[in-house]
């Protein structure tokens, strides 16, 4: 069972890291997951993940506050606000799709925007 969760976590970090380079595909909430993987998997790929020069502060936050950064809360609003512009001009010509898509975003954004901001 140990082998299966670090393949997962494993699978998260890649997806994390596909996500860096694909704006509509969020990188954090792979690594936040991947790091809970891990901690049941591996402490010492925990570890390596929670120093991480780029990922580990930001999953740290989460970790001991469940908090996201401003620039983070800033970034991740304004993906998705240019991610449903494209929908809605590119995307499907179904309307219900395309408020379901906004309505999800709009729910993504309100819990994004509703935690705190880390206390450091």
């Amino acid at each position: 069972m140990r082998i299966l969760i670090l393949a997962i976590a494993w699978l998260m970090v890649a997806i994390g890291i596909v996500g860096v380079f694909l704006p509509v595909l969020p990188t954090t909430p792979f690594m936040i997951l991947a790091a809970g993987l891990f901690a049941r998997s591996s402490p010492r790929f925990e570890r390596w993940l929670l120093e991480h020069p780029k990922y580990g502060k930001p999953l740290t936050d989460w970790r001991r506050e469940g908090a996201i950064s401003r620039n983070a809360k800033i970034a991740s609003v304004s993906l998705m606000t240019v991610s449903y512009a494209i929908v809605w001009f590119a995307g499907p010509p179904q309307l219900w799709l395309k408020l379901l898509v906004g309505a999800i975003l709009v729910a993504c954004a309100t819990f994004v925007l509703s935690r705190p901001s880390p206390s450091q």
